[in-house]
């Protein structure tokens, strides 16, 4: 990927924060950010990867893929591109499973306390 697109990957998903935050949809909680947005090479397409922290997960995706073409009308607004690519809202999972990971590695360390304390006691 070189510097040009990398940046407007960087400006898109900058914008959509912003654009976000404003959206007046009682579905979306306050609390949705945009981990990643991914254009394509032509500019016609951008998944973008949100996560949701304190509401319905479901429901506020469903909210956003409604409001597509009105962020996609105010992205034109805020970036002079030659193509405004259309934005396609995809559920951010990463934060939940690396959150599930860490509490594995904690039953897995107090699994092996427990061997260990068994072991020191016979």
């Amino acid at each position: 990927m070189n510097n040009k697109h990398s940046r407007i990957n960087e400006d898109i998903k900058r914008e959509l924060t912003a654009i976000l935050r404003d959206l007046k949809d009682p579905r979306i909680p306050p609390l949705v950010g945009v981990v990643s947005a991914d254009v394509t090479r032509d500019l016609r397409y951008c998944n973008a990867y949100v996560s949701v922290m304190g509401g319905d997960a479901e429901q506020a995706l469903e909210a956003l893929k409604s409001a597509s073409g009105h962020v996609r009308s105010v992205l034109a607004q805020r970036l002079k591109l030659r193509n405004t690519p259309e934005v396609t809202f995809h559920l951010d999972t990463s934060a939940e499973y690396g959150a599930h990971i860490n509490e594995v590695l904690k039953t897995l360390g107090l699994e092996e306390q427990n061997e260990d304390e068994t072991e020191d006691d016979a």
